[in-house]
């Protein structure tokens, strides 16, 4: 019949086969050219995931689909690809050098910035004061100096690197006034130990500024007239006027050192990324840098360091209880600060090595949760040796150490609002405790402590278990 299409008798058109895509044949002759581009192109050919990867390649390097027809026959770079593709068999070939690895770190540095991290305390044997304000700009200043270096992080990140100056620039002169007003509110007059504060202010805010430019080497020379005179102090009583000048030679020089690594006439920010350990994507060949205004309307918002900057109120709270029973303890945790940074750079790069050489979820999961628990009793057991080295108790020590340990996990994962609330319920728990004398101290550091370490515990467990996280 006309116009109509003859089936045979119970036959329908979707059971007849499918006829397979034709190729059009270029109309030079010679060796087939989709063969030679396959041959030319055989190793990240063999290693694609998917022929849109292959469809990419061939777009970058500019060809288009009329070059594309032209030359192989095919409608577009996607047939070209998926043409490609079929012709390859999969193969992922290790790659020739060994694999960055941003996470690998020397020992010796997180050593020397877990001393760095304890040597200010000798400031107070040489310039003795009130504890009350030197507590309240202490706990002020490490709040707002977890923020301000958030925020340089963030802006070096993003390669940045003026911007990164600008903010601690700005940030730490103002950390140091909001911590002397802190001081002095609590003080209620300007005596000796407000301008001890003040000075501790200073001190946070260049520190601060020295730390996120890596310059720990720089830090510990500054320091060593302030060591070497809490050192002498201890062994021999030493007039009130050396030990006046030798706190504010290192405190000069410190702040000295921190204005030449911020000042616009300074030399510029050296080693991008490599604070952060973060590579940054490559810009295109023709894609101009960002302006200024681009970086800056791209930048990171105020709001997204807050969580740091609470992190470190609540940590900080969590360690001057500490301090309140024995002085010691804060003294060991801040040097076991060292061994616990590197640690969880350890742990990090064992986890990028998991994410090559297993095969499947639960490989992977228990390979780092067996990681995760071994770099933990690392760490609880340096705490253990140094407790027995001091004569302090081991159990609050422990398990204060487990809290801070993990809460620098999941900080170092994003995961910087769960960790902030955990550590931010422990510490106010504690302080309220404190305050309406409810129950034994020891007793209720002890609860708290346990709370916060198994829950972070747990959460770090199941964070760590995902592929996703370590990407």
């Amino acid at each position: 019949m006309s116009g109509s299409l003859w089936l045979p008798p119970g036959a329908r058109p979707d059971t007849f086969p499918t006829i397979p895509k034709q190729r059009t044949t270029p109309s030079w002759a010679g060796p087939d050219p989709v063969d030679e581009l396959a041959a030319r192109l055989d190793d990240f050919v063999a290693a694609a995931v998917h022929p849109d990867e292959i469809a990419a390649l061939l777009e970058s390097d500019g060809l288009s689909d009329d070059q594309i027809r032209e030359r192989y026959g095919v409608k577009n770079s996607f047939a070209l690809a998926e043409e490609l593709y079929e012709r390859a068999a999969r193969r992922h070939p290790e790659p020739r050098t060994p694999p960055h690895d941003p996470w690998r770190i020397s020992l010796l540095t997180c050593l020397l910035r877990g001393v760095l991290f304890a040597l200010p305390g000798l400031a107070y044997v040489l310039g003795a004061a009130d504890a009350l304000p030197l507590l309240a700009a202490a706990l002020t200043g490490w709040t707002w100096n977890q923020g301000l270096a958030h925020r340089a992080y963030t802006w070096l990140g993003l390669g940045d690197e003026r911007a990164a100056k600008r903010s601690l620039l700005l940030g730490a002169p103002a950390g140091v006034v909001l911590g002397a007003v802190v001081a002095w509110l609590v003080s209620g007059r300007a005596d000796g130990a407000m301008v001890f504060a003040a000075g501790q202010s200073l001190y946070l805010g260049a520190s601060t500024i020295l730390l996120v430019r890596a310059r720990e080497r720089a830090l510990l020379v500054a320091l060593s007239p302030m060591a070497t005179g809490a050192i002498l102090t201890l062994l021999h009583p030493v007039p009130n006027a050396a030990r006046l000048t030798l706190l504010l030679a290192s405190l000069l020089t410190v702040t000295l050192l921190a204005s030449l690594e911020v000042v616009p006439q300074g030399c510029g920010l050296k080693g991008r990324g490599a604070v952060l350990n973060v590579r940054l994507p490559p810009r295109g060949r023709d894609q101009p840098p960002p302006t200024r205004r681009q970086r800056t309307s791209q930048g990171p918002p105020l709001i997204a360091s807050f969580p740091y900057a609470l992190f470190g109120l609540a940590t900080g709270t969590l360690v001057l209880h500490a301090a309140l029973t024995d002085n010691l303890t804060a003294l060991v945790l801040t040097l076991s600060m060292g061994p616990a940074e590197y640690l969880l750079h350890r742990l990090r790069s064992s986890t990028l090595t998991a994410l090559r050489s297993t095969t499947t979820p639960t490989t992977f999961r228990r390979t780092t949760t067996r990681t995760l628990l071994h770099c933990l009793t690392t760490y609880l057991l340096t705490l253990l040796a140094l407790a027995l080295t001091t004569g302090i108790g081991a159990t609050p020590l422990l398990l204060l150490g487990a809290v801070l340990w993990t809460a620098l996990l999941l900080q170092s994962f994003g995961a910087i609002l769960s960790t902030t609330l955990i550590c931010s319920t422990a510490a106010l728990a504690q302080t309220l405790a404190l305050l309406t004398h409810t129950g034994s101290p020891h007793t209720v550091a002890l609860t708290v402590y346990a709370t916060a370490a198994t829950a972070q515990a747990a959460l770090s467990c199941a964070l760590l278990g995902k592929a996703t996280a370590h990407r």
